[in-house]
C-alpha cells in the first residue's frame, strides 16, 4: 500500500461532545483533494463515549484508524499519533477546531515549502485571534515569554495545537519525547533547534472556543516547571544521549 501524502492526527480525551461534528468535517476536507491521506484519532483514558465515537466512524470510513490508549496526557497521545503515521505530512489538530480545517492547505505546498517543521502561530505577522477572552491572551503571552526566555527564543507561538511535521523531521524527533503533558510541543521544537531543523511559524485565523481542557492557572505552574526540565536536559546533553 502507498503511503498518504498526508496524515491527520487528533488527540481526543474526553471529546464526545465536540469529535463527531470535526470528523465530519475533516473527512470532508480530505475527500476534496486529489492526495492520499489518513485520519488518525488518538483516544486516551477518556471516561466518556469518545471510544465508541472514534471507532464508530472509523468503521465507516475507510481512511481512519483509532488508537486507544490507557494512558493520559497530550503529549502521550500525540506521540503515538505521530508515529503510527505513515504520511509525508503529518498534521496535528485539535478536536475544537479553533484553527478551520481548510486552513490545512497554508502548511503544505504550494503554499508552504522547505521545511521540516510548520507550526501554526496566533502571533505571527498577518494572524487574527477572534473572541479570546483577555485574561488568557495575557497568561498566554507571560507562559510564551518563558518560553523565549529558557528555550525558544525564535518563536512566537509554540502553544498552538496546529503543527505539521515531515515524515523525516517526525520519525527523527518524536522517540527523543520525554514529556508527556501540554509542554510536549516546546520540547519537541527544542530538540528540533538544537539539532538544525527548520522550523517555521505560519499565521492562522484561530477563533477561541470556552471548555479549553487546559486550567489556565493551575496548568500554567507545572508547565513552567516543565520548561525549566527542559532546559537542564538541553544544557546536559540529555537529548543528544536518547539518540
Amino acid at each position: 500500500m502507498t503511503d498518504p501524502y498526508l496524515s491527520i492526527i487528533l488527540p481526543a480525551h474526553n471529546e464526545a461532545q465536540r469529535l463527531p461534528e470535526t470528523l465530519v468535517k475533516v473527512a470532508q476536507y480530505l475527500a476534496g483533494k486529489d492526495f492520499e491521506s489518513e485520519i488518525i484519532i488518538v483516544e486516551n483514558a477518556s471516561v466518556d463515549s469518545t471510544l465508541a465515537i472514534a471507532e464508530e466512524f472509523a468503521n465507516r470510513t475507510p481512511n481512519c484508524r483509532v488508537l486507544n490508549l490507557s494512558k493520559a496526557g497530550k503529549g502521550n497521545a500525540v506521540r503515538n499519533g505521530i508515529l503510527a503515521a505513515r504520511g509525508q505530512y503529518r498534521f496535528i489538530a485539535d478536536v475544537d477546531l479553533s484553527m478551520s480545517i481548510d486552513q490545512v492547505d497554508l502548511f503544505l505546498p504550494p503554499l508552504c515549502d522547505e521545511y521540516d517543521i510548520a507550526i501554526g502561530s496566533r502571533e505571527a505577522p498577518g494572524a487574527v485571534r477572534l473572541d479570546e477572552p483577555i485574561y488568557r491572551h495575557l497568561v498566554g503571552r507571560v507562559f510564551n515569554s518563558l518560553v523565549r526566555w529558557l528555550t525558544l527564543p525564535q518563536l512566537q507561538d509554540t502553544q498552538c495545537g496546529f503543527k505539521c511535521f515531515t515524515a523525516a523531521a517526525a520519525q527523527a524527533l518524536f522517540p527523543l519525547q520525554i514529556m508527556e503533558g501540554w509542554t510536549f510541543d516546546v520540547e519537541i521544537l527544542a530538540i528540533a533547534f538544537k539539532r538544525g531543523y527548520r522550523v517555521v511559524e505560519v499565521p492562522i485565523r484561530w477563533q477561541y472556543f470556552p471548555h479549553s481542557k487546559i486550567h489556565i492557572f493551575r496548568d500554567s505552574l507545572h508547565m513552567a516547571m516543565d520548561l525549566i526540565a527542559i532546559r537542564r536536559r538541553l544544557h546536559k546533553g540529555e537529548y543528544d544521549q536518547k539518540a
